[in-house]
């Protein structure tokens, strides 16, 4: 079940029954994603929180239209991934430190040639706006494979914000950096995400980020739904103070959910029952 949204809004991005099977030569089928349905509204930020191997990253490929889906569907602004991302890409942008822009290009080159791939208006002037925003201004020029963790999260950051996205994906946005620079970029974040209302999904393990950025919370556990809810509805749910500490019980199968109010239209369930298989 998925929350209901206001009848007078579509979902920004929208996974359901989503499943995704892999074939291992050894094992069989492996099911990575299975029956998973949860959807991001305009201006909301949803955090897709699981361990290793949860199905994050398989799911963020289906939203992105870079893996087909087995079953179900993966919609983006009302437009199905599998059948016609093309219309989606130009409106929706991803970015993850783990995958790296071209090294021996300088911040400033990538920048320009990712604009040019989004048709950006004025692209010169955008990149010196969000070299300002983000203080890049003084490593534009510099190549990228000489720049710090920090500066590179904050060239990929530029790069995904350049055609200004209805909805954005992030991949552990913050990994590797040190506190304060992982600060400033949340805090960049909230508000940018204030400011243009667009949609974005975070998938994170900091479970503090976590908590500080997004309205709601979805967390996979073997390719599965095991928990959907607000993170104070979470933390009342199994009588935790930290979402840390929830998703540590959900993890590893501890205890169980205690509904403080009986279930109604739109509300998050109690988990799922755990996975037979194992996801990627």
């Amino acid at each position: 079940m998925m929350p209901a949204l206001p009848s007078s809004l579509e979902p920004a991005l929208e996974a359901r029954d989503l499943s995704k099977v892999f074939h291992d030569a050894r094992r069989g089928p492996v099911h990575a994603v299975e029956a998973l349905s949860f959807q991001v509204g305009p201006g909301q930020v949803v955090g897709l929180l699981g361990g290793n191997g949860a199905g994050k990253t398989t799911t963020l490929s289906m939203l992105l239209g870079l893996l087909l889906p087995s079953g179900g569907v993966a919609r983006v602004l009302g437009i199905d991934m599998a059948r016609d991302r093309h219309r989606a890409l130009a409106r929706m942008n991803f970015s993850s430190p783990y995958v790296d822009l071209p090294h021996r290009l300088s911040a400033r080159e990538n920048l320009s040639v990712y604009a040019r791939l989004y048709d950006v208006p004025k692209p010169g002037q955008v990149i010196a706006r969000l070299a300002g925003d983000l203080d890049l201004e003084a490593v534009l020029d510099r190549p990228t494979g000489r720049l710090s963790a920090g500066q590179k999260t904050r060239v990929a950051l530029a790069r995904a914000l350049l055609n200004d996205p209805a909805v954005l994906l992030l991949d552990e946005p913050t990994a590797s950096l040190d506190p304060d620079t992982g600060d400033w970029v949340r805090g960049y974040l909230q508000e940018w995400q204030r400011r243009t209302g667009a949609a974005i999904l975070l998938a994170s393990h900091n479970m503090g980020e976590v908590e500080r950025l997004c309205d709601d919370v979805v967390i996979l556990k073997g390719g599965r739904l095991a928990e959907h809810g607000t993170p104070a509805e979470l933390r009342a749910r199994w009588g935790r103070e930290r979402l840390e500490d929830v998703f540590l019980d959900v993890a590893r199968g501890q205890g169980q959910s205690r509904p403080t109010r009986p279930e109604g239209p739109g509300e998050p369930h109690p988990p799922a029952e755990p996975p037979e298989g194992e996801g990627l």
